[in-house]
């Protein structure tokens, strides 16, 4: 279940249940989330956003537990994650990215699942639309220049292939993992809901016409 261990505002939290003060011994921390967070099957996953990539980085090397200043990136994670592999989901159309996270901003639900509820109603912002727009190709852009730089290239996921068929990307991915399910699992269905509706398909529209060069269709 892999989460933002390594995301500072959420560290303290995780810190606090190991026993371990991540500001005080940051290696500690790392190799504590890494031991207790592994499943029974010994696999251990996190999640890692663009833009906290390079303060993540930095802090791992700042400690020199994993590497000095001359490591490299990739040398510099698999000291610290062994048997290290890398998934990149990204979303094709980067305009309905931006509508849902206009949307997540304004109403603080960045997961609709049942029993959260909404800060606010939405509203239609148009300026708001479109930093989430240059906000999600600017991320997309330092994605595709890390694994440039540390030569790797990660299992791709899509996300309108997810929404798609769940089930089916969800296998691929474990076979990417060299992870077998046991004889009669099940893959059950996504516990988060689609954002995507008909306030998504109105505001889409909307935007289109009033903003048709912040836009290109045939860009994804």
């Amino acid at each position: 279940m892999p989460k933002q261990f390594f995301l500072p505002k959420f560290e303290a939290r995780y810190g606090a249940e190991l026993g371990v003060d991540p500001v005080a011994d940051y290696p500690k921390y790392v190799r504590g989330i890494v031991s207790t967070r592994a499943t029974h099957n010994e696999v251990f996953g996190f999640k890692l956003m663009s833009w906290y990539l390079d303060d993540f980085l930095t802090r791992l090397r700042d400690t020199r537990a994993f590497g000095g200043p001359a490591t490299d990136d990739l040398a510099l994670l698999r000291n610290a994650f062994p048997r290290l592999r890398f998934v990149h989901i990204h979303r094709r159309h980067k305009l309905r990215q931006a509508l849902s996270t206009a949307r997540a901003l304004q109403t603080g639900l960045w997961k609709v699942q049942e029993g959260k509820n909404m800060v606010r109603e939405p509203q239609f912002d148009a300026e708001l639309i479109e930093q989430s727009l240059k906000e999600a190709e600017r991320q997309e852009e330092i994605w595709y220049h890390f694994f440039q730089r540390i030569g790797i290239e990660p299992f791709e996921v899509e996300y309108e292939k997810l929404c798609q068929d769940y089930e089916r990307t969800t296998r691929s991915v474990l076979d990417f993992l060299h992870i077998s399910l046991p004889r009669g699992a099940r893959i059950g269905p996504p516990v988060t809901i689609r954002q995507a509706d008909e306030i998504s398909r109105i505001w889409e529209e909307r935007f289109l016409a009033e903003r048709p060069s912040a836009y290109s269709p045939a860009a994804g």
